[in-house]
């Protein structure tokens, strides 16, 4: 089921088959303009599966159907996509500090390493946002995307990846180290979500929602009831208080005729 020309057809690369910056750049652009992230897609109603993930079904889910997912599922599709283009490329986990603070864990994002050309690139289709919308540099020096800022930031056993926008302060998108990791280091997040589940008895009106898409200058992401959008760097936040609004924006994030 797993097709590098279907995947490169479906995010609007066909052809782009080139292992160099450039197409890299473009690559991780349009995955995250065609492909939403989609908490939804996720689920746990027949066991909770992170390592042993069915590639040819979430691929048939997530990119061929369009329905998106989360980094479990985006961001292991994008390193067949990139191994399979011959990019070389390492598996890192990450945390935010509200995971952190949840599961103690520092596995609960996952996201990738390329190296290129001499140089190390940070590249995360799956993650919400906001953050990086093409591949970062890793480096000292602050770089510049789409109107906001970002820094890589020395913090002794954890490196922290900021971002600000035009007039906002810096923030930490999340922390990780240079180890890398092997898909079984996420047996941890399997059994602590496990536990979540079964102990979870709470209403379903909203709040569980996370979704999150990318835009040609910037990014939008709904959170349970607040929808942040991020355009040329300038944010926007707003609480949705009416439900048929609310539902009215997940679907339209999740659709292809997002704009």
């Amino acid at each position: 089921m797993f097709d590098v020309d279907r995947y490169l057809a479906r995010i609007g690369c066909a052809g782009e088959t080139g292992v160099d910056i450039a197409t890299l750049r473009k690559l991780h652009r349009d995955h995250l303009m065609a492909i939403p992230y989609n908490g939804a897609t996720q689920d746990f109603a027949d066991g909770v599966r992170l390592v042993d993930l069915d590639e040819d079904a979430t691929f048939e889910t997530c990119v061929i159907q369009g329905r998106g997912g989360t980094c479990f599922q985006l961001n292991r599709l994008f390193s067949r996509l990139l191994t399979e283009l011959g990019y070389d490329v390492t598996l890192l986990a990450a945390s935010t500090a509200e995971g952190r603070e949840a599961s103690g864990l520092d596995v609960e994002h996952m996201f990738h390493r390329v190296a290129l050309d001499g140089a190390d690139w940070l590249v995360d289709v799956g993650y919400p946002g906001p953050s990086y919308v093409e591949p970062l540099l890793v480096t000292d020096a602050v770089q510049s995307q789409y109107g906001c800022q970002y820094r890589l930031v020395d913090r002794g056993s954890r490196t922290a990846l900021q971002r600000r926008g035009r007039i906002t302060r810096w923030s930490v998108v999340y922390t990780f180290t240079p180890e890398a990791r092997q898909w079984g280091d996420w047996k941890e997040m399997e059994e602590f979500l496990v536990r979540e589940i079964a102990a979870d008895t709470g209403p379903r009106d909203g709040r569980n929602i996370l979704c999150g898409r990318t835009l040609d200058n910037g990014q939008a992401v709904l959170k349970g009831r607040r929808y942040l959008t991020v355009r040329d760097g300038r944010e926007e936040t707003r609480t949705i208080t009416d439900d048929d609004e609310h539902q009215r924006l997940v679907s339209h994030l999740l659709s292809d005729a997002f704009g």
